[in-house]
C-alpha cells in the first residue's frame, strides 16, 4: 500500500497559477528593426504582433511537460512509502526460573522412568522437567542448579533447547553433596533484577533440608515476594527420612505461601509429572504480540521519472532542430529598403 508521509505538500500543487495570475508577465527589451514589411513577417512567422512589442506564442507540448515534471517533485517531497504486509512478532511476557537440587540425596533410586524402570530422583525430575520445558514456548526460561552453592546454569533465554540439553547434561553432586536451598532464591532474585516483564515465576525443586544457606529460604521468600517473584515448591522423596535427607515441608510451604505459590508434594514419577501438568495450567504461557508495518521510501520513483521526462524532452527538441531542412536563401525586395 502507498503513503504518504507529507500529504500536505499537495497544496503547492497551485502555485504556478497563482504566479501565472498575480505576477506581472517577462518582459525583455530588444534593439528593435524597422521594415517596411512587418506585418508580412509576422504572418510568415505565425506570431502576433502588438503594439510596442511580440508575445510569443506557447507551445502546449512544453506547459504539460513542465506540469508533470513539477507534479512529479512535490510526490517525491511528499515522501512516498510502499508500506509492506504486517509482520507480527511474538515477545515473552513471562520469565520462567527453574531451581533443581543437586545435593547428593538425588541420587536415591525410589522413583520409576516410563518404561517402569527404577531411576534415581534426578533422572525422573529431567525427564519430566523436558517434557515441561518443551511446552514453554513463549516464555524466557532460565536453570539455576544448587547443593553447596547456587549456579547459573542458563541464564534467561527463549532457547529451550539450549535449557533442555544442560539439565540432561547435570549429575548428582556436581553442585555439591549438600544443600543451600535459600542461597538458591536469592540467586534467581538477583536474576530477575534486570527482567523487564510482569510475570516472574520460581519453580523450585528440592528433596532435603537446607543445611548451607547463609539466608534462610524463608527470609528468602519474603524478599521474593516483595519483588513480585512467585515459587512453587515441589518436595521429592520421602517425608519420613531423617537426618541430612530430611524434607523440611514447612519451610516449603513458607516458602511457597510468602510469595503467593503453591507447594507439592512428589512421591513418584506420575505425581511429579502431574504436578508439572498441574504447574502448565496455573502458569500459563503468557506472550505479547507486537505487530508492525515495514516502509519503504520510494521518493525516488517520481524523482527518476522526472529526471527520465525532462531528459527524453530535450532529446526530442535537439533531435527535430537537427531533422529541420535548412531554410532556401532567397533574397526580398520592396519598397522602401531592403533586408
Amino acid at each position: 500500500m502507498l503513503s504518504f508521509a507529507y500529504p500536505w505538500i499537495v497544496l503547492l500543487a497551485p502555485l504556478p497559477l497563482l504566479a501565472w495570475f498575480a505576477l506581472p508577465p517577462h518582459a525583455e527589451r530588444r534593439i528593435g528593426l524597422r521594415v517596411p514589411f512587418f506585418d508580412r513577417l509576422t504572418r510568415l512567422s505565425g506570431q502576433q504582433s502588438y503594439a510596442g512589442g511580440l508575445v510569443a506564442r506557447r507551445n502546449l507540448g512544453r506547459l504539460l511537460v513542465l506540469t508533470t515534471v513539477w507534479l512529479l517533485m512535490l510526490a517525491a517531497l511528499a515522501r512516498p512509502e510502499w508500506i509492506e504486509p504486517p509482520l507480527h512478532h511474538d515477545l515473552p511476557a513471562r520469565d520462567l526460573l527453574v531451581l533443581v537440587d543437586l545435593s547428593g540425596s538425588m541420587d536415591t533410586r525410589d522413583f520409576t522412568d516410563t518404561s517402569g524402570k527404577t531411576v534415581d530422583r534426578l533422572t525422573a525430575v529431567k525427564q519430566v522437567l523436558d517434557d515441561f520445558l518443551s511446552r514453554r514456548k513463549g516464555d524466557r526460561v532460565g536453570v539455576v542448579v544448587f547443593g553447596d552453592a547456587p549456579f547459573a546454569l542458563v541464564p534467561f533465554t527463549t532457547d529451550l533447547e539450549l535449557c533442555r540439553t544442560m539439565l540432561r547434561d547435570t549429575a548428582v553432586g556436581m553442585a555439591g553433596p549438600r544443600t543451600a536451598f535459600g542461597d538458591a532464591i536469592g540467586l534467581g532474585i538477583g536474576l530477575f533484577a534486570k527482567s523487564t516483564v510482569k510475570a516472574k515465576t520460581i519453580i523450585a525443586l528440592t528433596d532435603g533440608n537446607d543445611t548451607m544457606s547463609k539466608v534462610a529460604p524463608v527470609e528468602a521468600a519474603h524478599v521474593a515476594g516483595d519483588k513480585g517473584i512467585v515459587i512453587h515448591t515441589i518436595a521429592v522423596g520421602d517425608p519420613q527420612a531423617a537426618g541430612e535427607d530430611k524434607l523440611d515441608e514447612a519451610a516449603l510451604k513458607e516458602v511457597a505461601t510468602a510469595t503467593g505459590g503453591g507447594f507439592y508434594r512428589a512421591l513418584d514419577r506420575v505425581q511429579l509429572a502431574d504436578i508439572y501438568r498441574r504447574l502448565d495450567e496455573v502458569e500459563t504461557r503468557k506472550i505479547d504480540t507486537v505487530s508492525f508495518r515495514p516502509r519503504r521510501n520510494v521518493y525516488w520513483v517520481p524523482l527518476a521519472a522526472a529526471l527520465v521526462l525532462v531528459l527524453l524532452t530535450q532529446a526530442i527538441i535537439l533531435a527535430r532542430r537537427h531533422l529541420r531542412p535548412a531554410p532556401a536563401r532567397t533574397v526580398a525586395a520592396t519598397r522602401g529598403g531592403a533586408l
